[in-house]
C-alpha cells in the first residue's frame, strides 16, 4: 500500500528527469539545443522585424508568416530555458501548477500553428485559383479574424487537458522522464483512472489533426487541378514554386508531430531516449528552419531581408 501514496497538493514537485540514461551527455547535448534555438529566434525575429519595417509587406501572405514566427518563438521558449536549467545546473524541480501550465502553453501554441498553416493553405489557394478576386477575398482583417478563431480554438480545445489531469492524484514517485511537461508522460505518473485522459488526447489529436489536414489536402486538390490547366510551362513553375516553401514547412511541421506521437503511445520497441530527443527535436527543428525556407523561397522576403542583413 506504501506505493499508492496519492497527492494532489503542490508542496510536492514534480522532478524532470531531462534524458534518463544520458545524464552524462547532457552538457554535451545543451550545445546543439541552444544553438538550434538561437538560431530559431534570431531567423523569426528577422522575419517579424523585416515585415514589420516594409511597408510593402504589409500583406495578408506576410501577416501569416509573422503569425508562424511567433508560434516558432513560443514554441521552443516554453521548453528550452527549462531544458538549459537542467542541463547545466541540474535545477528539475517543477510545480504542478507550473508543469500544467507549460502542457497547456504548449499544447495550445502547436494548434495554433497548425491554424496558421490551413489558413496559407487558403491563402495560396485563392492567390492561384482565384486570382483576380484575391485581393477582395483574402484581406488582412480577414486573416487577423480566421487567426483570432484558430486562437479561440486552441485555448477550448487544450484547456481541458490541464483541467482533467489536475483532478488526477499523483504517486509520490514523481519522477518524468522527460525534459519538459509532455501530456503523455504526465498522465503516466497518475495513480488513478486516466482512461479520459487518455482518449481525450487521443481523440483531439486525429480530430484537429485530421480536420486540418483534410482542409488542407482539399486545398492543395484544387490547386493541383489548376495547375495543370495552365500550358505554359514557365507558368506552371511559377505558380509551383509558390506553394513550395508551404509544402516543406507543413511536412516539417506534420510528420515528426504524429510521428513522435505516435511513437510514444505505441512504439513500444522504441527506447525511451529515442522518444524524448524526437519529441524535443520536434518543437526546435522546424522553428529554425521555417524562416530560412520562407527567407529563400519567397523572392520579395528574400530581397528585403537582404537589405537589412546586408547593411549590419
Amino acid at each position: 500500500m506504501e506505493a499508492f501514496n496519492f497527492t494532489h497538493s503542490d508542496a510536492s514537485p514534480f522532478i524532470l528527469m531531462g534524458i534518463p540514461g544520458l545524464e552524462a551527455a547532457h552538457v554535451w547535448i545543451s550545445i546543439p539545443f541552444s544553438m538550434f534555438y538561437i538560431i530559431g529566434l534570431l531567423g523569426n525575429f528577422l522575419v517579424l522585424f523585416t515585415v514589420g519595417k516594409e511597408q510593402t509587406l504589409h500583406k495578408p501572405m506576410y501577416l501569416l508568416l509573422c503569425m508562424l514566427a511567433l508560434t516558432d518563438i513560443a514554441t521552443p521558449t516554453f521548453v528550452v530555458p527549462k531544458a538549459l536549467c537542467i542541463f547545466w545546473f541540474n535545477l528539475k524541480d517543477i510545480t504542478m501548477s507550473g508543469c500544467l501550465t507549460q502542457m497547456f502553453f504548449l499544447h495550445a501554441v502547436s494548434l495554433m500553428h497548425s491554424a496558421v498553416l490551413v489558413t496559407m493553405a487558403f491563402d495560396r489557394y485563392v492567390a492561384i485559383c482565384d486570382p483576380l478576386r484575391y485581393s477582395t477575398i483574402v484581406t488582412n482583417v480577414r486573416i487577423a479574424k480566421i487567426v483570432l478563431v484558430g486562437l479561440i480554438r486552441a485555448v477550448l480545445f487544450i484547456l481541458p487537458l490541464p483541467l482533467l489531469l489536475s483532478r488526477q492524484p499523483f504517486c509520490s514517485n514523481r519522477f518524468i522522464p522527460h525534459m519538459h511537461c509532455e501530456h503523455t508522460a504526465v498522465v503516466k505518473m497518475s495513480c488513478g483512472d486516466t482512461s479520459t485522459n487518455r482518449t481525450y488526447g487521443l481523440v483531439l489529436l486525429f480530430i484537429v489533426n485530421g480536420v486540418d489536414l483534410t482542409l488542407i489536402a482539399l486545398s492543395y486538390g484544387h490547386i493541383i487541378r489548376a495547375v495543370l490547366r495552365i500550358s505554359s510551362k514557365a507558368a506552371h513553375q511559377k505558380t509551383l514554386n509558390t506553394c513550395t516553401a508551404h509544402v516543406c514547412v507543413m511536412l516539417m511541421y506534420y510528420t515528426p508531430s504524429l510521428f513522435s506521437y505516435l511513437t510514444h503511445r505505441f512504439g513500444q520497441g522504441i527506447t525511451p531516449q529515442v522518444h524524448i530527443i524526437l519529441a524535443d527535436l520536434y518543437l526546435l527543428v522546424p522553428p529554425m528552419l521555417n524562416p530560412i525556407i520562407y527567407g529563400v523561397k519567397t523572392k520579395e522576403l528574400h530581397d528585403k531581408i537582404g537589405k537589412y542583413t546586408c547593411k549590419s
